[in-house]
Order: C-alpha cells, then structure tokens, then sequence
C-alpha cells in the first residue's frame, strides 16, 4: 500500500511536487486543471519526482463536459484528455482519473448514464494505447451507487474503479457496499474527511468517516495499491500537519493500531 497526495491546483506544480517528496509521501496524485496545473512541463517535473523517489498517478479535470450529447465537444475534450494522458505516460503512471459528466440538456437528463458510457469507450481505449488505466471515480447521484457502477464497469472494456471514500459518506452507497460488490475492480482510492453533507476535503479523522471500518473494507478485499490523501487547507504552514496527521492514521488502522 502506498498513500500520496494531490497537489493543489491552485499553487506551481513544481513547488506541490517538491513539497509531496520533502514531506515523504509515495506519489504524487497529480491533477491537470486550472488555474494553475493546466500546463506541466514534464522536463522540469521529472528531475523534482527523480530527487525524491516519487511516483505519479494521474487525475483530469474533473469539470469537462466529455459526454455532452454534441459530438463536436465530446471530440474536443478526448483531445484534451489525449494530451493529459500524453503526460501521464511520459511520467510513467499506470492509471489515469476520469470523473462522471453530468452535463446534458435538461430533457436529456435521464440518459446520462447511456451518455457517459457511449463516451468513456473511446477514452478508456485511448488511455490504453498510452499504457494507462482508466479509472472511473464514484460522486454524486447517479454515480453514488454501486447499481450504476456495475452497469457502467461492464460496458465500457478496460475500465476500472476510483473509489473515493469522502464522496461514499453523502452518496446512496457507503464505501463498505462498494467494497463488497466492486473490490476486484477498485484500481485507486481517495481518502478525504467530511461531515456527510459536502466534499470538504478535511483531515482524516475530524469528520464523520468511520476510517477504522473503511480501512478494513480494503483491508478485507486484499486491496495494497495507492492511497491519496486528498486534505486541502488554506494556511500553508497547517498543510504538512494535517495531511501528516492523516497518514499517521491511515498507517496505524492499517497495522491494527485500534485508535478509533
């Protein structure tokens, strides 16, 4: 089991990257979206990952509308999916993230599923072609239940499941259904805390997540793959401490340290 963090988009890439390898964690969960990760020279990346031993995994945009029901946009964005999965393969990451499109004309609302699907094949496959995984990340309503993701997982080939524990504890199915029924397909999981009614991006612990449960959720379906930390905070000089913190929880459950 390895646990990272993500870096903000809102700082340099570069300066998140050094500050993901000072700080000891595996990987960096690294995120291509405004305002300021939208470009990553990876020449000026790699040397940073290279001093610190750190590895990347790959997140995307989570705001691009890839299975609006126009082809012209769908289009556009497999191109800027293209060019994030560009990155990722040339900093050797084995998944990329791809989160639920909720965007369609209101009357069209009910076929966001089939619409999602339809879209996902063409990207899955190109995610593929760069040696990368696509996987599918959980959030809110139609794509909070375990039902959509079965239909989802077995109509698009080579996709898999991001799971992400914050976005299970205000979803319809909790993390531990989605463990039961999905673990085989769970490629990368997200750790973040919330008080079950937004996607706070807390301290592990400060919210309403039961992290002994979820941790023996993984626990019980064999999963040892990538963690991310995914903890936010506005005063830099509180950032190392929470996600330190964090960690120091993930590791102690993990190692049957009863603390909750």
């Amino acid at each position: 089991m390895e646990i990272g963090i993500m870096n903000n988009p809102s700082k340099s890439v570069y300066e998140e990257a050094a500050f993901c390898g000072k700080s000891g964690f595996n990987f960096l969960d690294l995120t291509i979206e405004g305002p300021n990760a939208t470009a990553v020279d990876t020449s000026k990346l790699q040397p940073i990952l290279d001093t610190y031993g750190v590895s990347i995994t790959g997140h995307t945009d989570p705001c691009l509308p890839y299975a609006y029901p126009i082809q012209g946009v769908r289009e556009a964005c497999l191109v800027e999916f293209k060019r994030c999965a560009e990155i990722f393969s040339a900093l050797n990451a084995k998944i990329m993230n791809i989160h639920p499109c909720y965007f369609a004309p209101p009357g069209m609302k009910k076929d966001i599923i089939s619409f999602n699907i339809e879209a996902l094949k063409p990207i899955a496959e190109m995610a593929e072609s760069y040696g990368l995984t696509l996987v599918f990340e959980n959030f809110k309503a139609p794509f909070d239940r375990v039902s959509t993701f079965k239909r989802v997982l077995s109509a698009v080939p080579g996709l898999k499941l991001h799971l992400d524990f914050g976005h299970t504890n205000f979803g319809s199915d909790n993390h531990e259904v989605f463990c039961k029924e999905l673990g085989e397909h769970i490629q990368h999981v997200h750790f973040s805390d919330n008080r079950s009614k937004s996607d706070d991006h807390m301290p592990l612990g400060v919210g309403t997540v039961n992290w002994k449960n979820a941790v023996n959720s993984l626990k019980a379906i064999g999963y040892d793959k990538t963690i991310t930390l995914e903890v936010f905070c506005n005063d830099p000089s509180m950032q190392y401490n929470y996600l330190d913190m964090s960690r120091n929880l993930v590791l102690d459950l993990w190692c049957g340290q009863n603390l909750l």
